[in-house]
């Protein structure tokens, strides 16, 4: 089951709308696989954005790292979003002291979000709702869960609601890329992507050194497990 309602949770709090975004294509990141030839560069010396090498011990973990890079493009906008909008949301609701209007006003955006971007949004998987709950976390200081607990009324019931159907998601991870080696691998992505302008950077509630976690990671990366191949018969 794709975790589309979990999305729509999370634009109803951001509130609004989602300006479709056209980057220009991106140039190749530069990383390395251990034992083996260097295989993309990414180096924008006309900004003097220099990054470490990524080094992976074979051509799977850097597939994976691909993968994850376009999951992480997919979703970062609705993570913007949802920071862009949450301030101008909340104060809106506090502007509204009339119990029935503030349930008025939320069951509007409601229809409003689920007429918009249902569509889209059902295309999101799973593994790119679990990067997304991460994101808004790294641009809000605050986890889903968190963010649900501050806002009232109609909307905490909608919120429970609608997520009660899904599973292997938790509204409760944070994002720590000093704990976390994926987390790490998002980091990587996103500050490369807002060097050569493929992702608009946005100051965030939670910032990172990214050589002091290279350094950190350079020494602690955990082993890779290779995907378990299926039989051919």
């Amino acid at each position: 089951m794709k975790p589309h309602a979990l999305m729509t949770v999370i634009l109803v709090m951001a509130c609004f709308n989602l300006l479709a975004q056209k980057s220009p294509p991106l140039p190749e990141d530069y990383f390395v696989i251990e034992g083996d030839t260097i295989i993309n560069s990414s180096i924008q010396l006309e900004e003097v954005v220099l990054f470490q090498p990524l080094k992976f011990y074979n051509y799977d973990e850097a597939k994976k790292y691909v993968i994850l890079r376009e999951r992480t493009y997919k979703v970062y906008p609705y993570a913007k979003i949802a920071a862009d909008r949450l301030n101008v949301f909340t104060r809106r609701l506090e502007q509204i002291k009339s119990k029935r209007k503030r349930r008025v006003y939320l069951m509007r955006m409601e229809d409003f979000v689920y007429d918009e971007f249902e569509k889209e949004l059902k295309k999101l998987s799973r593994s790119q709702g679990r990067i997304l709950i991460k994101l808004v976390n790294r641009q809000t200081g605050e986890t889903t869960h968190e963010l649900v607990k501050e806002l009232r009324n109609g909307w905490r019931a909608f919120v429970y609601q609608t997520t009660a159907s899904l599973f292997k998601l938790s509204l409760k991870d944070t994002y720590d890329p000093e704990t976390i080696y994926e987390d790490y691998l998002i980091e990587d992505i996103l500050q490369r992507a807002f060097s050569v302008d493929r992702l608009e950077r946005q100051d965030t509630a939670l910032d990172y050194d990214l050589d002091s976690l290279y350094q950190y990671w350079k020494e602690n990366k955990p082993k890779f497990t290779p995907p378990k191949k299926t039989s051919s018969r």
